[in-house]
């Protein structure tokens, strides 16, 4: 699994000290990762927060891409390095030109990026020797421990991998494509509060990897709505070695990418900070894509809907409510809304009987049909619990 399940990828995950030690001293929490592409192709892509208020990892990296090259990325949590000026991106600068140098790299071609807390900068003391610790405990195994050292208030790292055309990359023209992602809170449109990398051994160039991969995060990342918060550290990488020798067909390289993609997107929302509820949000019968979302999200958003969803309350006047916020084309008498299954609402109106509606599960499923048209679209949110207020109101404590 992660980002170590392609071949030609080496990763880490160590305790640098950016982190505060855990409480019974045992090394620290894991909190610097290391992820080498060895190629021999070291092509790569990405997309980033569409906040205008951009981390320095994020400015640097965004220049970084645009060359369609990255030999290997440095990640951390204990600090976002967001907001901190001049400095900070001095900071991140710093990081990828120490990765270059234990590395034997060009630091236009190291990618970098950081989570945590805004507004404090990283403890460059702690974080460069720990750049070297990590390059000497590379491995082709250390997909997993890349994965937890980048946590912040995730309950789980997560990974997903997908191999296509053999039982293992590189045998009878197998190739794989694997990644890791943080995030559980500040999950909106815009990819939501997240690092991604992702890896694949097949042999593809740059530009197909950027097409693959806005695609995939279209229709997942940027579908992932906890709670209507945009973060300024963003960043979703693809990189790919070539290492299986597989030129792949376009078409199914970027199913491979999206289903990765669409596995690591639920993880988050199933992370997310707080949550008891995963909601499945299927916008049906809009006039357009646009429409489905733009409907999705805000009934995704609407505070009052979350706050029964986690009450198990199938109130679905308030899904009439969040769909009337927008500008999708729609008549109110023809609306219908089915919470798992139930269809509660009838042209805008008292449908079946609420109380036949089963809340007790972990998923809830809602259904907006608008009768307008023949396109959809699905948003994931979670329902808005006591936990989530307070794990955010003591976060920078």
């Amino acid at each position: 699994m992660s980002v170590t399940a392609a071949q030609g990828f080496t990763a880490a995950g160590i305790a640098a000290g950016i982190k505060a030690p855990f409480v019974s001293g045992n090394g620290g929490n894991p909190d610097l990762a290391l992820v080498v592409n060895n190629g021999p192709r070291l092509a790569a892509a990405g997309v980033f927060t569409s906040n205008r208020v951009k981390a320095a990892p994020v400015v640097w990296s965004e220049q970084v891409l645009k060359g369609g090259t990255v030999s290997a990325v440095v990640l951390n949590s204990g600090g976002a390095n967001a907001c901190t000026g001049p400095l900070g991106f001095q900071d991140t600068h710093a990081t990828a030109e120490r990765a270059a140098e234990v590395l034997g790299l060009n630091a236009g071609e190291v990618a970098i990026a950081s989570t945590g807390l805004i507004g404090l900068r990283l403890p460059m003391d702690k974080l460069l020797p720990g750049i070297d610790r990590a390059a000497a405990e590379l491995t082709e195994h250390g997909g997993e421990k890349a994965a937890i050292a980048i946590k912040t208030t995730d309950s789980v790292h997560k990974t997903a991998q997908v191999t296509v055309g053999g039982t293992r990359p590189g045998n009878g023209g197998g190739w794989t494509v694997g990644g890791m992602a943080k995030g559980a809170g500040m999950l909106a449109p815009g990819l939501a509060t997240m690092l991604v990398v992702l890896t694949t051994d097949a042999d593809v160039p740059a530009a197909e990897l950027d097409t693959a991969l806005r695609a995939a995060t279209r229709t997942t990342f940027d579908r992932v709505d906890s709670d209507g918060c945009m973060s300024t550290n963003d960043t979703v990488l693809l990189l790919a070695s070539g290492a299986s020798g597989v030129v792949p067909d376009t078409a199914g390289f970027a199913e491979a990418v999206r289903t990765v993609c669409d596995d690591l997107a639920r993880q988050l929302i199933g992370d997310a900070e707080g949550a008891s509820k995963d909601i499945r949000i299927e916008v049906v019968g809009a006039a357009s894509e646009d429409d489905a979302v733009e409907v999705g999200r805000s009934i995704a958003r609407n505070n009052l809907l979350k706050c029964a969803i986690h009450g198990e309350d199938p109130n679905w006047g308030r899904v009439l409510s969040a769909i009337g916020t927008t500008s999708a084309v729609f008549e109110p008498d023809q609306l219908n809304v089915a919470i798992n299954d139930i269809w509660v609402c009838k042209n805008g109106s008292v449908g079946e009987d609420r109380d036949l509606v089963d809340m007790r599960y972990r998923e809830v499923r809602i259904t907006a049909d608008l009768a307008a048209g023949t396109e959809s679209a699905v948003i994931w949110a979670n329902d808005l619990t006591a936990d989530y207020v307070h794990e955010n109101s003591a976060y920078s404590s």
